[in-house]
């Protein structure tokens, strides 16, 4: 098999309820990664891009997170209703997703416009 073009990460991290930086998947469905899977396929793209589970990516303020690789690009706030956009503009398109990419300077880093002392999600 050809290696893949891409691959999608999209984090599954669980933690308590109510903790303070929040959580990317807190009924444990992995709903946005199936989901990928479904909208990929039905695109001709199994063999070609991988949707994979991961575990924490860090940016647990910004979720639910996912990251398209090889191109970097980080998506924050990722909801059912936006996997289609994000298959149909970035990976068949080439065109992230602006509007839910998060920014380089609130990735990796301690603290951004966007986090708070209570560790709200943008």
């Amino acid at each position: 098999m050809p290696k893949f073009e891409k691959h999608i990460f999209v984090c599954g991290n669980q933690r308590p309820p109510g903790h303070p930086r929040g959580c990317c998947d807190p009924a444990a469905q992995k709903e946005l990664q199936v989901l990928f899977k479904q909208k990929l396929a039905e695109r001709g793209l199994k063999g070609k891009v991988r949707a994979n589970h991961s575990g924490c990516l860090d940016q647990c303020e910004h979720g639910p997170t996912v990251v398209v690789y090889p191109d970097a690009v980080w998506y924050g706030g990722v909801q059912r209703g936006d996997v289609e956009e994000i298959v149909t503009s970035h990976i068949l398109g080439g065109k992230p997703v602006e509007r839910l990419m998060i920014a380089d300077e609130c990735l990796n880093t301690v603290s951004c416009p966007h986090k708070n002392a209570e560790g709200a999600k943008k």
